[in-house]
């Protein structure tokens, strides 16, 4: 999956809490997150001279919702649940999230559906 198709899949499924995604669908759509955040501050900042940071703030609030989606979808990639997102608040439990969002996906069907590469490839 590509960037721009990570992006297109971040907000179409914005809602879906069920299926799964893959590495690549997450790291883009992580990488857009970070440099719409950059870009957005950097308006507000030498553009707008706003302390208050209005467009990164619509910027996190509109990509909120989806952020989550894809996070969840990429833990059901590798075989856990989405809830457990919500277990790992803690410093401690940010580098266990990060080494599962590193894990390669199951590659076969698990409890969360097809493998999200093989399916796009039919």
């Amino acid at each position: 999956m590509g960037f721009t198709q990570a992006i297109q899949s971040g907000f179409e499924n914005y809602t879906n809490f069920r299926s799964r995604a893959s590495r690549s669908e997450f790291w883009y759509w992580t990488l857009f997150y970070f440099l719409g955040s950059i870009i957005t501050s950097v308006i507000d900042f030498a553009v707008l001279s706003s302390e208050i940071g209005i467009l990164n703030i619509i910027f996190g609030l509109a990509t909120l919702v989806p952020s989550i989606a894809v996070a969840v979808r990429r833990l059901h990639d590798i075989g856990k649940s989405g809830w457990t997102l919500l277990a790992f608040i803690p410093f401690f439990g940010y580098i266990v999230l990060l080494v599962w969002q590193c894990k390669k996906g199951d590659e076969s069907i698990n409890n969360y559906g097809d493998n999200p590469l093989f399916s796009k490839q039919r």
